[in-house]
């Protein structure tokens, strides 16, 4: 296997934001692709997906895992331009989410008066799967593992394992307790080469000492983030899905702060890219 990279086109949880105070670490929302071999994998469909398909042109094929039906995860599919070109193939994987589908939220997502055109203009091949906790699957060399995430109406994280090395995709997940990870997600991140963490909010902000507190609307802090990192064995940590409130200089004041907690801490930001196959593991660029 020669290939094992991650890419982050959207880093944003919540609400897509711009200007310029946002323009280093972007403001799409959730969509990171990840190539192992001949196989692209792309977790979640936000906004940051509109810029991967202008990047790709007419790319042929890959396999998508969205992690739940949100808003700010799914609603970069009807501008995936690739989606509309006959000669193209998607298999989509996604959780049954209270007894709704991949497909049936993205249906519903395009339907009047949300969208002007309906899923069924995509002339391209989509073969949508059910995907549940516990289940893995195969895209190519690698092996994609899903787990449930404590969120509202749940969630799914991602697994993705080939040649010794892995990938965790664990975004949209809340801490149980002060110190206290989630059992699953912790399993799930366990010894991860890299960790995508959702890491939405300050200690301040989610116990409410400035503004409402955020407990139970399912995202994490940045030091919870660090203490699953250390706890769980992980070598690297990429903070993801950032408040649309937080802009560059508040991130990287956050990261400085975390590196503190875990020292091998790396910043989300569009345009990253993530070699794990580099021999000290870490080979970060920004594109």
């Amino acid at each position: 296997m020669s290939v094992f990279t991650v890419r982050f086109w959207g880093v944003r949880g919540s609400l897509a934001t711009g200007g310029s105070s946002f323009a280093d670490v972007g403001g799409n929302t959730s969509c990171v692709e990840v190539r192992v071999g001949d196989e692209t994998i792309i977790l979640d469909a936000g906004t940051g997906l509109l810029r991967l398909g202008e990047a790709w042109g007419a790319q042929a094929r890959a396999t998508f895992f969205v992690s739940h039906y949100h808003w700010d995860h799914i609603q970069g599919f009807p501008f995936f331009r690739p989606a509309y070109l006959p000669e193209n193939n998607f298999t989509l994987y996604g959780p049954s989410t209270e007894g709704e589908s991949l497909e049936a939220a993205l249906v519903r997502q395009m339907k009047p008066p949300h969208f002007p055109v309906p899923l069924e203009a995509m002339r391209a091949r989509l073969e949508f799967r059910t995907i549940q906790p516990g289940e893995e699957v195969a895209v190519g060399p690698a092996r994609v593992r899903a787990a449930a995430l404590n969120h509202p109406q749940g969630c799914l994280g991602y697994r993705i394992s080939a040649g010794g090395w892995c990938v965790v995709y664990a975004t949209d997940t809340e801490h149980l307790a002060p110190g206290v990870a989630d059992p699953g997600t912790f399993e799930l991140a366990r010894g991860a080469d890299l960790l995508i963490y959702d890491a939405q909010y300050t200690d301040d902000e989610y116990d409410g000492r400035n503004g409402l507190p955020r407990h139970g609307w399912g995202h994490s802090t940045v030091s919870e983030a660090c203490r699953l990192a250390r706890s769980a064995g992980v070598k690297q940590l990429a903070l993801f899905h950032h408040d649309p409130s937080h802009d560059d200089r508040f991130v990287e004041r956050l990261a400085a702060a975390a590196r503190d907690l875990f020292p091998n801490v790396l910043v989300a930001r569009e345009g990253l890219t993530v070699n794990l196959l580099h021999p000290r593991l870490l080979h970060a660029q920004a594109a």
